[in-house]
């Protein structure tokens, strides 16, 4: 019999509570592995980090990182991981090699979307092979008006079919809204 883990998968806006609510989800272990995606780049972003460290269980096991994330969870053997950003990471991704984004072609562009969506992948079949569960947090950017400039529009597009990927591969989705949750598959 195949061992399967389980895939969640919490979207919303900016500030809708959907990262409070994924650790809710875990609130009653501390067996979990947190990937915190973001890079610390400026003062501002240093404070959110350390507010998310502040408000989750200090118990929990913290990695930092945003690639190739499928091998470097073999080394944790927590059975829950929290993943908080999917967006996050996504832009880091992007912008892992300077490119100039308003030069590209859209195969060039594509290619760039293929990949953020194999590093997915990969963390998804590792998580599930291996029996344990995911949650991974993400931003619903496609909700306003088109971007003005390429580079913001290439972003959302990006975002929303790494968004539309991770979905179809999770059991269960949860959008996050005024800090309410709505499960909307499962």
């Amino acid at each position: 019999m195949e061992v399967m883990g389980k895939i969640t998968l919490v979207t919303g806006g900016s500030r809708s509570g959907k990262s409070s609510f994924s650790e809710k989800l875990l609130s009653s272990t501390d067996d979990v592995l947190y990937i915190a995606t973001s890079i610390i780049t400026d003062r501002e972003m240093e404070d959110r980090v350390n507010r998310h460290i502040k408000g989750r269980n200090p118990n929990w096991v913290t990695l930092e990182a945003y690639e190739d994330l499928h091998e470097k969870i073999k080394s944790y053997k927590e059975k829950y991981i929290l993943l908080d950003c999917v967006t996050i990471m996504t832009t880091n991704l992007m912008f892992k090699k300077h490119m100039n984004y308003d030069n590209l072609s859209q195969e060039e562009i594509d290619k760039v979307s293929e990949y953020i969506k194999l590093q997915f992948k990969l963390l998804i079949d590792e998580v599930k092979n291996t029996g344990r569960e995911l949650i991974l947090v993400t931003n619903e950017v496609g909700l306003g008006i088109v971007p003005e400039n390429k580079l913001s529009r290439i972003f959302r597009d990006i975002a929303g079919f790494v968004n539309q990927y991770i979905a179809s591969l999770s059991h269960d989705v949860y959008l996050v809204t005024c800090g309410i949750p709505l499960k909307i598959k499962g």
